[in-house]
């Protein structure tokens, strides 16, 4: 099995992986999950960032490519958003998404966020590339619209 970074480089062993999960709950202001799939492992979300100050939380996601499509996405992004505004009161949750990546900018506008502009130049990835994001958001007003319609993709009886 290989293990991906996107943006860097790959953790092709188990032991490379838990380094890089490892250094991510480092990270101040952050918290992750495993993202599993019948019972295995198949990527983490996170609250990349949080700030009670502001009552914003960012939610950053990596799966494995086996898992994308595959209907994970939809409801650990239920599981972590339901617990920012019900849970913990924000007022927004919002996604940095690589501008390079078509396949994460198109689920993220299927949740129904909305699309708010690209920060160029944003971040610096591993190999030099400066990375373009592109911002999305939920605000607290916006979340029953969106809660449903995932909830809708998770039970499409």
């Amino acid at each position: 099995m290989q293990f991906l970074s996107r943006g860097g480089p790959a953790h092709n062993t188990p032991e490379a992986w838990a380094t890089y999960v490892e250094a991510l709950n480092a990270t101040p202001n952050r918290v992750n999950w495993a993202v599993l799939r019948g019972g295995v492992a198949v990527g983490r979300i996170s609250f990349s960032e949080v700030r009670p100050a502001d009552r914003w939380a960012e939610i950053g996601t990596m799966l494995l490519p086996a898992a994308q499509g595959a209907g994970v996405n939809p409801e650990a992004k239920w599981l972590l958003m339901t617990r920012a505004f019900e849970e913990l009161g924000a007022g927004r949750v919002h996604f940095k998404v690589d501008a390079r990546n078509a396949r994460s900018l198109r689920a993220v506008e299927k949740i129904g966020a909305v699309r708010e502009g690209t920060l160029r130049g944003y971040q610096v990835r591993p190999d030099g590339y400066a990375r373009d994001s592109v911002m999305f958001s939920v605000l607290r007003a916006e979340w029953p619209d969106v809660r449903a319609r995932l909830l809708a993709r998770l039970n499409p009886a």
